[in-house]
């Protein structure tokens, strides 16, 4: 700030407080009257010294700005209007994802490939756009490069920059995964003792087949082509990496590609496997116990034989655990098949640890999952016109005589007059409602332990959820394999992210929580270079003392924010 003084037409001085400031937006400096003093003349009459007393006002004023403690005085017209394509609201939330895309210094890794890319486009301010938008504001590529203005950044590329950008970002997919697996282990002293392992499936709204996207069985019962995905956590629910199948590879094929390859690139020594029952095959345990590791795995009760039955509904050996949640265990050699190198199966013994549980809790929801079948399965008895094989699925089982036309799909007309309900089926199924067995190798290891470990499985079950609805990354509107690759592969950074915030906060919110509240965090461009904040709740509170981050200031210059966001340089 500083003493104007300015010479009117009538040859009076005129004496006013002022500023200047660089107008980002016009790329020019511009000056503004902070305060009007009046005619030099007519202050002569209060002060002896007017030009002394309001310069050492002015000294005043700037050591307190110095001290970010002078209040701000802004002048606004009632005329004032606002400029056409300007765009005044801007998101400060994704400050917090910033800060961790640094700290993992993704900045770093884009940078020193692209020196040996022709390509002009920035990859990193890209990879930025689309990590932090899928976390915040989820939408197609073209919509998220419409939507670019609600960041601070001046993200200076086109939409087709974009697109061939994912070209590179597939190049170096996996050395990317890499990066962040060695950043994660020596920031947050990343544990691989247990690792969990699931499949999940996107689906893609196309007609056409091709080699990816192929139509196999769909989690969401889709009759669209899917891409598999086999997903990889550490116990802290931070993803480890990820591998593409075709749809049509059954999820039990896809452990032993894909722990070969991230057991020897990443250096885990030995893990133990965690994963759910699709994936509990005869070879796939085989090949865990021939790499020297272990496993933690559901085993259908529904689906073994007869004397694996007897034992869990025996009540014999059960402990209780209060109210109405039981355990047994027992060291048994269980015979399986293995796939040999000829293609035979041959038989082999596992010795294994099998922990049987009982909750009422599960039993309640299993009675309350089948419910919606039990209803179906009645109506399609009552009106069997309505109902084909395809929309007849969950219900059929129940529904004893029902055949299918092999060319139409239509329930057969010879037998629509004598279909009934199952009963024995329902009764069958009731028996082990409520129960749950899990097999590992970890015999050693207490049943109540065994199931601790299990349990951590919700987690990457929990981010597949995560993936499909808060990112909506599905349905995917790509073609080529490159850019379907390099999707998921922002979608993973966003993943690493969110679950590192989540994990600073010792899991206080859900993901949900923070990621509305960040997008939520949002500011107003109200004149010169100032910024007025709307919102503010616990949760950015808690994000903000975690990460030196102060959601709280009602209003902030643009440098202050720059700083927040890493644009001067992370801390």
């Amino acid at each position: 700030m500083y003493l104007k003084k300015s010479k009117r037409s009538s040859g009076r001085i005129y004496l006013s407080i002022a500023d200047g400031y660089h107008d980002k937006e016009r790329g020019h400096t511009r000056t503004v009257t902070i305060k009007s003093l009046g005619y030099l003349d007519e202050l002569q009459k209060q002060y002896d010294n007017p030009i002394a007393f309001f310069e050492q006002q002015v000294k005043e004023l700037n050591e307190q700005k110095a001290m970010k403690k002078a209040p701000i005085m802004l002048s606004f017209s009632p005329d004032e209007k606002l400029l056409a394509n300007m765009h005044n609201r801007k998101n400060f939330g994704y400050a917090a994802l910033s800060k961790i895309y640094h700290e993992l210094d993704v900045d770093t890794f884009l940078r020193n490939r692209q020196r040996h890319s022709k390509e002009k486009y920035d990859a990193n301010a890209i990879m930025k756009l689309l990590v932090f938008s899928r976390l915040l504001y989820p939408a197609s590529k073209k919509k998220t490069y419409e939507n670019r203005d609600i960041f601070f950044e001046k993200f200076n590329f086109s939409l087709d920059d974009i697109y061939r950008c994912l070209t590179l970002f597939n190049k170096h997919s996996d050395a990317l995964q890499l990066w962040l697996h060695e950043h994660i282990k020596s920031q947050y002293n990343r544990n691989t003792d247990l690792v969990y392992y699931d499949v999940t499936n996107y689906y893609f709204e196309i007609d056409e087949q091709d080699d990816l996207r192929k139509k196999g069985v769909s989690k969401e019962h889709r009759p669209d082509p899917i891409v598999q995905m086999g997903l990889f956590m550490d116990t802290n629910g931070i993803p480890i990496t990820y591998k593409l199948f075709p749809g049509n590879t059954p999820d039990k094929t896809t452990l032993i590609p894909s722990l070969s390859g991230i057991q020897r690139e990443y250096s885990l020594g030995r893990i133990i496997v965690v994963a759910d029952r699709g994936l509990t095959t005869g070879d796939n345990i085989w090949y865990i116990l021939s790499a020297k590791n272990g496993y933690v795995l559901s085993y259908s009760v529904r689906g073994a034989d007869k004397n694996f039955q007897k034992y869990v509904l025996d009540e014999n050996g059960y402990v209780s655990k209060g109210d109405g949640f039981k355990i047994k265990s027992r060291l048994y050699p269980r015979e399986i098949q293995v796939t040999a190198t000829n293609g035979k199966k041959i038989k082999k013994i596992v010795d294994e640890r099998q922990v049987i549980f009982y909750s009422p809790e599960y039993a309640a929801k299993a009675k309350q999952d089948r419910a919606a079948a039990l209803a179906k399965a009645m109506d399609l008895i009552k009106n069997p016109a309505r109902y084909n094989k395809s929309i007849s699925y969950g219900a059929a089982k129940y529904v004893k005589n029902l055949t299918f036309d092999a060319n139409t799909g239509e329930i057969s007309e010879s037998v629509r007059q004598h279909l009934a309900f199952n009963e024995e089926k329902l009764r069958e199924e009731e028996k082990f409602d409520g129960y749950y067995a899990i097999v590992t190798s970890e015999y050693k290891e207490s049943p109540e332990k065994i199931i601790e470990m299990y349990r951590g499985l919700w987690k990457i079950e929990e981010s597949f959820k995560v993936t499909k609805s808060d990112f909506e990354s599905r349905p995917v509107y790509l073609s080529l394999k490159e850019h379907i690759d390099a999707h998921f592969l922002t979608c993973f950074i966003s993943l690493v992210i969110v679950r590192i915030l989540e994990h600073r906060l010792k899991g206080k919110y859900s993901v949900r929580e923070m990621l509305e509240s960040l997008s939520k965090a949002s500011c107003s461009h109200i004149k010169e270079n100032y910024y007025l904040f709307d919102f503010y709740n616990d949760i950015l509170e808690d994000i903000g003392k975690e990460l030196n981050i102060d959601f709280s200031k009602k209003i902030m210059t643009l440098k202050d924010i720059k700083k927040f966001l890493g644009e001067t340089k992370k801390s």
